[in-house]
């Protein structure tokens, strides 16, 4: 079989981990999937001016890419073409799978991402919320997860013995991290010995934790493994809102497959990892922050049992290969029905 993959470029986290990495496990399923990424990008300069220019340059770019999928026997729809429209989605080759890995609905009263879906002989979600969501519009919806390499990221080779609490993402999550500020300055005033780790594409701008003991590491794909694997604590903080319950709690998880106990807001898709294993503590408070990341910098053989465990979940749940049989099962799917027969689907909760 034969997918045309559209995804955003191919440094963007969801066109890496939810297309790019599958390319190769989904061969051993006799799918050879062709990754469609945008040159010029998915999301809008900011400069507002620019915006009109970028837009028809990236129509323009992806209509070769959009002609071509008719040759492929499944279009396999990664988000939108274009941030929050609807553009060339229907004129892609059918059947097609849309793979949605947040809450796109909350933008522009939804109504772009639901045409795209309606269009659609399938919709893959990266967790229950989003699936349930696209439930109401859709007749056949699979939660498939965002899928963790764990040949790649997994644990050092010696066990974390300091103290580093890590934080890793993208610029757009760096606000997260700063809401907890004063927790993280509580810890790091307790134990002088602490120190944050934040990997990114930007650095943080923190108003009271001492420069002197924060490390940032600018991200790069080599340093977004090596830069985990000797944390103490990996942190994911959220506020509990629609936007955050979409998200595919991968962070959390990539520290866990490094072996990494986690301190996670139980929001989301974060709260249904936490009842997979004893993997880490949950803080929905200042306290609870303090509290849960002091537990684990201070209790050395807690830690490393909520390591091992996350270890444990992760290629049990969320290892690349089981994941890249679940993708390659809805593809199947979709090819064997065909788009007049989309009405047949089902959810799949699997």
């Amino acid at each position: 079989m034969r997918v045309a993959a559209f995804a955003g470029g191919g440094t963007v986290p969801s066109a890496r981990f939810r297309v790019g990495q599958l390319v190769a496990p989904l061969r051993a399923h006799g799918i050879a999937m062709t990754p469609c990424l945008a040159r010029f990008g998915t999301y809008p300069p900011r400069a507002r001016l620019a915006r009109p220019f970028w837009l028809a340059a990236t129509l323009a770019d992806r209509l070769p890419d959009v002609l071509r999928s008719h040759r492929f026997d499944v279009t396999f729809l990664q988000r939108e073409l274009v941030s929050t429209l609807e553009t060339w989605e229907r004129l892609t080759g059918r059947p097609r799978v849309l793979d949605v890995d947040d809450a796109l609905w909350l933008y522009r009263g939804g109504r772009f991402i639901r045409r795209i879906a309606a269009g659609c002989d399938a919709v893959i979600c990266g967790n229950a919320f989003l699936a349930e969501y696209f439930a109401g519009w859709h007749p056949s919806v699979h939660i498939v997860p965002t899928a963790v390499d764990t040949a790649r990221f997994a644990p050092g080779r010696a066990p974390a013995a300091g103290s580093t609490i890590g934080w890793s993402g993208s610029a757009s999550g760096l606000p997260y991290l700063h809401a907890i500020e004063d927790a993280l300055d509580a810890v790091l005033r307790a134990r002088p010995a602490a120190r944050l780790r934040v990997v990114c594409n930007a650095s943080p701008q923190f108003a009271r934790l001492p420069a002197d003991r924060v490390d940032f590491v600018p991200w790069t794909p080599g340093t977004e493994v090596t830069a985990l694997q000797d944390l103490a604590v990996g942190i994911m903080p959220l506020p509990d809102t629609d936007w955050e319950r979409g998200k595919c709690s991968f962070k959390m998880l990539l520290y866990m497959a490094c072996g990494v106990p986690v301190v996670v807001s139980p929001v989301g898709m974060n709260r249904d990892v936490l009842a997979l294993g004893r993997v880490g503590v949950a803080a929905g408070d200042h306290g609870a922050w303090v509290e849960g990341v002091l537990g684990l910098l201070d209790d050395g053989p807690l830690a490393r049992q909520m390591g091992a465990e996350g270890r444990r979940v992760v290629e049990a749940h969320f290892g690349l290969e089981r994941i890249a049989a679940r993708v390659a099962t809805v593809l199947h799917g979709v090819r064997r029905d065909g788009p007049a027969d989309t009405q047949r689907g089902g959810r799949d909760g699997e």
